[in-house]
């Protein structure tokens, strides 16, 4: 094992070994391996926004099958989904790459000012697969917040309790935000705080503009300061915000990018201390080869 692989593994102290073989594991899994650094192939999207809108653009996507197969061969540290898509592949590919279990879920069907992802899967499911971690989001703004962090609580204690890791896709969203609100830096590292201050071993953010959005904290970036420019600045103050750093905090691809402003982007949070991205629409709905290509240049960045 590598000097930093031991460096971040001594931040989980009061982690049982179960919880940290689990995550040394991830990181010392694919190309990336004993780096500290992780690219993850999130596959969501289907459950998320719809079948067509997520794979129509790249078909042979439509099958759980592909997903494995494209994280084992772009060489990532894991994969995640839903308990169907896990399913599905998790016998066939068993062994092959970690895999993270996302345990709750959000449908578009109908229009939410407040939403509240449904718990759709469960720990023993997690288990039954041999999953590595199990992954929940949450959505601070919305007015459904607490519910889901006390969710969250109970389910990360039981996932520990049997050595498994957990991952927070720290999403902000809900009538108390504005919609420039949810990707604002002050918003993202309160988002980024808040996973870890329940528990969150790994978190997942998206990338933060330079936008503040709440009058109070605007007020101490302003009279403190602290830099909205560039986008590593940015990434440094969330990951700061992580426990000053003492967290895997890694950033959201969102929706597909060109090629050449997505390497902008993971440059960025290379630059900034980000652990990692967990890639989704931008390398599933490419043509597989092109999506190899890609995320073979991403893991290249952070191998530096």
């Amino acid at each position: 094992m590598t000097k930093r692989v031991r460096e971040i593994l001594s931040w989980y102290d009061s982690a049982n070994v179960g919880v940290r073989a689990n995550l040394a594991r991830m990181l010392n899994h694919g190309r990336l391996a004993g780096k500290g650094k992780m690219v993850i192939l999130p596959v969501d999207q289907g459950f998320e926004h719809g079948p067509a809108r997520s794979f129509a653009v790249n078909p042979p996507a439509y099958s759980p099958l592909y997903h494995f197969q494209l994280a084992i061969d772009a060489g990532l540290n894991a994969y995640a989904a839903p308990l169907g898509f896990l399913e599905a592949g998790a016998a066939e590919f068993a062994g092959e790459i970690p895999l993270i279990l996302k345990l709750n879920n959000h449908d578009l069907l109908a229009e939410e000012d407040d939403p509240a992802p449904a718990v759709t899967g469960s720990v023993k499911d997690a288990l039954q697969l041999g999953c590595a971690a199990v992954g929940y989001t949450i959505y601070p703004g919305s007015l459904k917040a607490g519910l889901m962090y006390e969710e969250l609580r109970e389910i990360a204690e039981e996932a520990q309790d049997h050595g498994l890791a957990v991952v927070v896709w720290s999403y902000p969203r809900g009538s108390g935000l504005s919609k420039d609100g949810e990707t604002a830096l002050d918003v993202v590292a309160y988002a980024a705080q808040i996973a870890a201050q329940l528990g969150a071993h790994i978190i997942k953010v998206k990338l933060p503009t330079a936008h503040l959005e709440q009058p109070a904290a605007k007020k101490v970036y302003e009279d403190l300061k602290v830099p909205l420019e560039p986008l590593a600045a940015r990434v440094r103050h969330v990951v700061q915000s992580a426990f000053d750093g003492r967290r895997i905090v890694i950033f959201s691809g969102g929706a597909r990018e060109d090629d050449q402003s997505l390497l902008e982007q993971v440059g960025a949070i290379h630059e900034g201390g980000g652990f990692g991205s967990i890639i989704g629409r931008n390398s599933f709905q490419r043509p597989r080869q092109a999506a190899i290509e890609l995320l073979g240049k991403i893991i290249d960045i952070y191998a530096r």
